[in-house]
């Protein structure tokens, strides 16, 4: 089993599979986006790192695309070409995108990539605009796919992912501690819909344009709902310890915003966590220093590890319960892995 810290050293590196599937993917999605509203696709372009503010050409981050792999990876996994996986990478892609702009606008998040997040750059009503517009985009690129049930698929990730974000944002009004603090399980349940439904559906999705039977999309669907869990747990740990330059970020950010995130939920419920709640009310510079000291000290850290792990291994399991054709599953074990550890 690898670890979060290291690499998984059998087949391709991560970079090298993200890159052949980002390659695959970027003409049919360029071609998706051109057919937008003028003004519309110039805040797309924006958002998937291929223009500045104001439309001007610029190469910025493009993220990683791993929702684009998950959907191609998918289709070569139940034997199917990567082609057979395009539409869905791009329909997954799209409402990627149109989620993260909606996330900034409701979380206040000023900084998405190194730069401007898109309702910074260009207001609060436009980027809503641009979201709602990408949502329609994706929806509309599968109906051209020829896949029945294709759209309902989208549609039922897309409806946990709104219930897993009105969790998130529920979550901020309930206390740290007592019979109405937010539970490990309710966190979970929250990352798996939030974060998981996505990465499940590109997994199942690219199977299932390549003819794979539903009991394979279902099991690959549950593969990417334990990765999505782990990853969150990650980038939960990203968000206190990570390093700005590589998140984009600045550092102990959900400490200050006050984010029920895994290592402060878990570092409450032990004894040594007591000391927390003040920290985590105050949110000045000092408090937020003491407070991510606290979190590591009480085992907050080092929980989320081992959780993100366990979901792994589940991941893992059930991509091998599918038996996937060998060079796919091999990228997919990497790209699980690497994913969970965020180095990539």
């Amino acid at each position: 089993m690898t670890t979060l810290t290291t690499a998984l050293k059998a087949g391709p590196e991560a970079p090298a599979i993200l890159h052949r599937c980002r390659e695959l993917v970027a003409p049919a999605l360029a071609e998706a986006v051109g057919g937008m509203h003028p003004w519309m696709r110039e805040m797309a372009d924006y958002a998937l790192g291929r223009g500045a503010a104001g439309g001007a050409p610029a190469a910025h981050s493009q993220g990683k695309g791993v929702r684009q792999a998950l959907a191609v990876l998918g289709a070569e996994a139940a034997g199917g070409p990567a082609e057979a996986g395009v539409p869905a990478a791009v329909a997954v892609e799209l409402v990627h995108t149109f989620s993260l702009l909606h996330d900034d606008i409701m979380d206040g998040d000023a900084m998405r990539r190194g730069r401007p997040a898109l309702w910074k750059a260009y207001g609060t009503g436009p980027a809503v605009l641009a979201g709602d517009a990408l949502f329609a985009l994706a929806v509309q690129t599968l109906t051209t796919a020829s896949a029945p049930g294709a759209a309902h698929r989208l549609s039922a990730a897309l409806g946990d992912l709104v219930r897993g974000q009105a969790d998130d944002l529920l979550f901020a009004h309930r206390p740290w501690t007592g019979p109405e603090a937010v539970s490990v399980a309710e966190y979970e349940a929250m990352a798996e819909h939030k974060t998981g439904s996505l990465l499940g559906c590109a997994l199942a999705l690219g199977a299932h344009l390549a003819g794979a039977p539903e009991e394979t999309a279902a099991v690959l669907d549950r593969t990417g709902r334990h990765l999505g869990v782990a990853f969150q747990i990650v980038d939960d740990l990203l968000g206190i310890w990570g390093d700005p330059a590589v998140t984009g970020k600045p550092v102990h950010g959900d400490l200050r915003q006050g984010k029920k995130t895994f290592p402060v939920l878990a570092a409450l419920a032990t004894p040594s966590g007591s000391a927390l709640e003040g920290l985590l009310t105050a949110r000045d510079d000092t408090a937020v220093v003491r407070a991510a000291a606290v979190v590591e000290q009480a085992g907050g850290r080092s929980a989320a590890l081992r959780e993100a792990r366990r979901h792994l291994t589940v991941a893992h399991g059930l991509l091998a319960s599918v038996q996937p054709a060998p060079r796919p599953a091999a990228d997919l074990r990497t790209l699980l892995s690497a994913l969970s550890r965020r180095t990539i």
